[in-house]
Order: C-alpha cells, then sequence, then structure tokens
C-alpha cells in the first residue's frame, strides 16, 4: 500500500465516513437555524442575538464550523491529489489551505466566543 505524508495517515474509508459525518451535522445545523427562523414571528435583533447566546447554539454552531472546515480539507486534498501532479506545488498549496483553516477556525472561536 503507497502511503502519503500530506494524507495525515488517513484511508478513503475515514475520509467517507468523515464528509458523511461532518455532512449530517451541517444538514442538522441549517434545520436547527431553519427551525428557528419559521417558529420566529417577528425576527428582531434582539431575539436573534438571544439565540445566538444559548450555549447550546454556540458550542452547535462551533461544531458545524469545525465540521465544514474538515469537510472543506478532506474535499481540498482530494481534488489537489488529483489534479496537481507536482508534489512541491500541492504541499504548497496544502499548507496555504491549512493555514487559511486554522485561521477560519480562530476567527470563529473568536466570533461566537466573543473573546
Amino acid at each position: 500500500m503507497v502511503s502519503n505524508a500530506s494524507s495525515l495517515g488517513r484511508n478513503g474509508i475515514q475520509d467517507w465516513l468523515l464528509l458523511r459525518a461532518t455532512a449530517i451535522l451541517i444538514t442538522l445545523y441549517i434545520v436547527y437555524l431553519l427551525g428557528f427562523v419559521l417558529m420566529t414571528d417577528t425576527l428582531t435583533y434582539d431575539i436573534w442575538r438571544g439565540f445566538f447566546a444559548s450555549n447550546f447554539t454556540k458550542v452547535f454552531t462551533l461544531l458545524t464550523l469545525f465540521s465544514t472546515l474538515i469537510h472543506g480539507w478532506i474535499g481540498m486534498w482530494q481534488v489537489l491529489t488529483d489534479y496537481v501532479k507536482s508534489l512541491a506545488m500541492r504541499l504548497v498549496l496544502q499548507m496555504v489551505i491549512v493555514v487559511a483553516l486554522l485561521s477560519y477556525a480562530i476567527y470563529g472561536f473568536v466570533v461566537v466566543w466573543g473573546v
């Protein structure tokens, strides 16, 4: 079996399971948000702010953010390994993507928790 250093020790089954799990979590979050919007008669800033002030919503939002980042990483890794044949170029692009995803994670944490 060929091992690729940029795959971080995962295999196809693990990637497939991670993609399905993250997609389910993202879908549940969308249903949660839509349910809130549809069940609220008048949506004001104070109601919206109170909704996102809930610890459950904050944790669910962060889980969804991390799920989106994991989903994005696996997707980009697959695209890069399929279409970028130069190893050096692929590693540079992967590093750029990792830095971007980490910055999104940090910024998302700061926005959600108001740190």
